[in-house]
């Protein structure tokens, strides 16, 4: 497995992106189980998840609680596992979804992360998606005060714009680990993030990479050159897709959603496919 820097931390260059274990649809918990330890297999030291991976207020915190499990029940050494969670999505007693950056929810927030992952100190702490109730900086604010205090290693942000990355790091004194953004074949608006985060030496990790876990499998059938450089190299669209991403710069680390064991080890296979540099031209000019 490639690896790629958050911060100090080298973690695998492909991540493993926990939500479709724990949303609308999710898996049995054993194929879940099944499907982390299978990361954990190829290598995968990067798992991403959030406080409001859930289904309501029945379960909260689902999908950390199930990581949590997953790595105490895995056979082989995870201490050089990162796990990334975020805070300020909420998911109320209907189901559907909420905002809230204020600093006193999101270092509640943590604190309940950090209880159900089991740890003194939560590895990638993210806001998750601004407030316009809330003061970006008064959001971004807590995230330096829980680093301050060591409850977090690294801060992160996710969902934002090229001036609140710039924001962000101001606040942070420069301690921005991370920006966590849409990014895909369908996605491609984040390129200016994407820059900025390349240029500061940001960590940048595409959620939905594949364009989200219904969409995934049509990405060949949608994106023809994707098809056919897959066909050239006898590899799946997926798989060009995500060396596409690493190819694009040293600070993307995608982190596709999976809730089956064969996706996320085709996923990590990924750092092995090598493109031309007129294949990725090729990519690049798709839409």
């Amino acid at each position: 497995m490639q690896t790629r820097r958050i911060g100090e931390l080298e973690v695998s260059a492909v991540g493993l992106g926990g939500m479709p274990m724990s949303v609308q649809g999710r898996p049995p918990e054993d194929r879940s189980m099944a499907t982390i330890h299978a990361a954990l297999d190829a290598g995968v030291t990067l798992i991403d998840t959030a406080d409001a991976y859930h289904l309501d207020a029945s379960d909260p915190g689902h999908n950390e609680s199930l990581i949590a499990r997953a790595l105490a029940s895995y056979p082989g050494d995870t201490s050089a596992v990162l796990v990334a969670t975020k805070g300020g999505h909420t998911r109320p007693a209907d189901g559907s979804w909420a905002l809230d950056g204020s600093p006193a929810h999101l270092k509640r927030a943590a604190e309940a992360s950090l209880k159900r992952l089991g740890t003194d100190a939560l590895g990638l702490y993210q806001f998750h998606r601004p407030d316009p109730a809330v003061p970006y900086a008064e959001s971004v604010g807590a995230l330096a005060d829980l680093l301050d205090e060591g409850k977090i290693r690294y801060a992160g942000i996710s969902n934002a714009n090229p001036e609140q990355i710039r924001q962000a790091n101001e606040i942070l004194g420069g301690r921005l680990a991370a920006v966590q953004n849409e990014f895909s074949p369908a996605f491609r608006s984040s390129e200016p993030e994407l820059e900025l985060c390349t240029g500061l030496g940001i960590a940048f990790l595409p959620w939905s990479p594949l364009g989200g876990i219904a969409k995934a499998s049509e990405l060949g059938s949608r994106f023809a050159p994707f098809a056919e450089v897959a066909r050239a190299h006898e590899v799946s669209p997926q798989q060009v897709t995500l060396a596409w991403m690493l190819a694009k710069s040293p600070v993307v680390i995608p982190i596709p959603g999976s809730s089956r064991p064969e996706t996320i080890r085709s996923s990590a296979a990924a750092v092995h496919l090598e493109l031309s540099a007129g294949e990725l031209a090729a990519l690049d000019a798709s839409r």
